[in-house]
């Protein structure tokens, strides 16, 4: 809990360099394409711009995302996903 709170207060009073709209802490999910598959990150500390919605990532942020990606972490599992052609 004490993680969160920091977290939290990380983004306190920051602006979008793009808008100046305030930033805020939100958890998303991302998806990403590594060496041709898919993989989704979910539950992302990540800074968004209340007015444009530009997402933000702390440098620690960063590198875990980083050490997932290269599977230094252990995945927590597999999903099969229908993909559609239009």
């Amino acid at each position: 809990m004490r993680k969160r709170e920091t977290s939290r207060a990380f983004w306190e009073g920051e602006r979008c360099e793009y808008c100046d709209g305030p930033i805020k802490e939100k958890t998303t999910d991302l998806t990403r394409k590594v060496k041709g598959k898919y993989i989704i990150l979910e539950n992302v500390p990540t800074g968004v711009c209340s007015g444009c919605g530009t997402r933000y990532y702390a440098a620690n942020i960063l590198k875990n995302i980083e050490e997932a990606i290269r599977k230094r972490k252990k995945l927590k599992r597999e999903v099969k996903v229908p993909i559609y052609s239009l």
